[in-house]
């Protein structure tokens, strides 16, 4: 299927175009990613926006700025490029252009884990939000890591059975108790806002460190969307390459559900986004991503900040509402009768 993908889009840029490419893509997400401190409930114009970076200026603004739009800038530019790198580990090792890190049971996991610790009374502030959710990820995906590591099919068919069960024990637990239920739904809808307000220098480091290691594989990534076969001639250790690939999906993946809860669709749309750009090259698809994955996360970010003239709209909503025609198109590109 990889293979079948890659050939679909060999009709790509000349590999001298790539690398301008790159360098546009991250002229956008720095103009963006401006233009996002800026924008809210509160407008700061750009000379007010700098004069804040040095600490000059109105208290407020200054707060507002550093406090509050900066960090959850930063955020987003990791969540986004976390989800985006998974998705694309996600559908190369899979085999599967519609796949996302939500089938390996990361999501699902995590908001199990938060239910438990709500119901324990260990998740009453954010902190202990976070820790439930990256040890409910990391549980589950290597739980469904453990029964598929040797066939996709089996990995893909593990993910959504144990999303499910987990998922209605949850809801279970959820209807028992009007106090669990009041503290998931806060986490259920994936958004930024108030995140910024917990610490987070751990999970965003795993995930650079994370997507430094993917780029440090993709070549070993690209024989294997090749094929298993034609990887072993070129002397690609296949399971080995697997099974870090999937620990470093679920350290991507379980650190960006950790930090803004779940974001459906990012993981499943950039990779497509960026394929044709890449023009069949793994190495680059995954440089792409992690470059168009945080473009796309500020983008919503910014957009539900104005779509709502009373309040925000989490940013999880607005990627559902891409998400919803972008898994149309992948459906009726790619077809189904080859999935």
């Amino acid at each position: 299927m990889t293979t079948t993908i890659a050939a679909a889009d060999r009709a790509g840029p000349k590999w001298g175009v790539r690398p301008l490419l790159l360098v546009l893509g991250l002229a956008a997400l720095l103009v963006i990613a401006v233009a996002s401190v800026g924008v809210g409930a509160q407008s700061i114009g750009p000379v007010t926006v700098l004069n804040a970076l040095f600490g000059s200026g109105d208290p407020d603004d200054v707060a507002v700025v550093r406090d509050i739009r900066i960090p959850r800038a930063v955020l987003a530019i990791g969540v986004g490029a976390a989800l985006a790198v998974s998705g694309v580990l996600v559908q190369v090792l899979s085999r599967n252009p519609l796949a996302e890190p939500g089938l390996l049971g990361i999501t699902s996991g995590a908001g199990f884990a938060i239910t438990v610790g709500a119901g324990l009374g260990l998740t009453a502030n954010a902190l202990g939000e976070l820790l439930a959710a990256v040890v409910g990820a990391v549980a589950a995906a290597t739980m469904v890591a453990a029964v598929g590591l040797r066939s996709p099919l089996r990995m893909l068919l593990a993910g959504v059975a144990l999303s499910s069960v987990l998922t209605g024990v949850a809801l279970g637990m959820q209807l028992i108790s009007p106090t669990v239920f009041d503290e998931y739904r806060f986490w259920s809808v994936g958004s930024l806002a108030g995140r910024e307000q917990v610490p987070h220098t751990v999970p965003l480091l795993v995930i650079a460190v994370s997507v430094a290691a993917v780029l440090l594989l993709s070549r070993q990534l690209a024989a294997i969307a090749l094929g298993e076969s034609v990887a072993r001639t070129l002397g690609v250790n296949v399971m080995v390459v697997r099974m870090v690939t999937l620990a470093l999906v679920i350290a991507l993946a379980g650190a960006a559900t950790a930090i803004a809860g779940p974001i459906l669709f990012v993981g499943l749309i950039v990779p497509h986004l960026v394929r044709r750009a890449a023009g069949g090259s793994v190495p680059w698809l995954i440089g792409f991503a992690a470059v168009l994955g945080p473009v796309v996360l500020l983008v919503a970010d910014t957009a539900g900040r104005l779509l709502l003239p009373t309040g925000e709209m989490p940013v999880a909503i607005v990627t559902a509402f891409v998400g919803g025609p972008a898994l149309i198109w992948a459906v009726r590109r790619y077809g189904v009768g080859r999935l």
